[in-house]
């Protein structure tokens, strides 16, 4: 796969009075902010229709002398500026409906635990209802101030793309998920070191990875088996949503159950 890192501006090539649109697009809060949603658009709409609206590769691939035109165009600095202020209000709100309605229970953290997360296009590890559903609470848990810790699969490979070929006959295509154009990132512990689960099953011990991808508020943490530690069989185990057989089912909900109640506890 050719490495699309070499093609991208960088954080030290955006002009610096943008530095932070990185960092809007590194956090999904902008994918139900209509006037963030326009702000990317406005940087280049041919990209951003081109690429789904997907504004970390947006970043990627806009060209520097882009960027730099939008620099001295007035209107569009004011918008960057009003989306950074609604932006840091949202992030820093103290008197959230949690906060203002239960206080007893605003410093308690909840778990949620699902199989797939349907959060926006360009992180594919949803089939469904089920993800759609389980992305819209991390969405509106955010919106409430719920202190909310979100827990699921990486999914390198995501759900399948149907296919027809010729004769009629569904096919499954998968394709890998290149986390550098997605909002997704190197979860650390609290010591600064990547975070790492293991678990035992089966007479063996399987490790995983752990991802992170910020919803507003809320943090999502997603496991990957794909990790040097694991057998070549258990670096798949977390590979596609809903694939494998029977016993992979199995091996991928002690997974989630296990191990990933673990990182919630120490992480979340």
């Amino acid at each position: 796969m050719k490495d699309r890192r070499k093609e991208t501006l960088g954080a030290e090539s955006i002009p610096k009075g943008f530095a932070r649109l990185q960092e809007l697009a590194n956090n999904l809060w902008w994918s139900w902010t209509p006037d963030a949603r326009r702000l990317f658009e406005t940087i280049d709409p041919t990209l951003w229709q081109a690429n789904h609206h997907n504004p970390v590769r947006l970043l990627h691939e806009v060209k520097l002398h882009r960027l730099i035109s939008l620099a001295d165009d007035s209107t569009f600095v004011r918008h960057y500026s009003a989306v950074l202020k609604a932006f840091d209000d949202y992030m820093g709100e103290k008197n959230t409906w949690l906060a203002t309605q239960h206080p007893a229970v605003a410093t308690n953290p909840v778990a949620y635990f699902s199989a797939e997360f349907g959060l926006h296009n360009s992180i594919p590890i949803y089939s469904g209802g089920l993800g759609i559903l389980a992305g819209d609470h991390l969405k509106e848990a955010s919106d409430l101030g719920i202190p909310l810790c979100g827990i699921g699969f990486m999914y390198p490979q995501g759900y399948f793309h149907q296919r027809i070929n010729p004769e009629g006959w569904q096919q499954a295509e998968y394709e890998v998920l290149d986390r550098h154009e997605s909002p997704i990132h190197q979860a650390l512990a609290p010591s600064g070191s990547p975070c790492q689960i293991k678990v035992e099953m089966g007479g063996r011990t399987v490790f995983a990875g752990v991802w992170l991808v910020r919803v507003g508020r809320i943090h999502l943490y997603l496991i990957d088996t794909d990790v040097q530690e694991n057998s070549s069989y258990d670096r798949q185990l977390s590979a596609r949503l809903y694939g494998g057989d029977q016993e992979v089912r199995i091996c991928q909900e002690i997974l989630l159950g296990v191990g990933a109640y673990g990182c919630s506890v120490r992480w979340g």
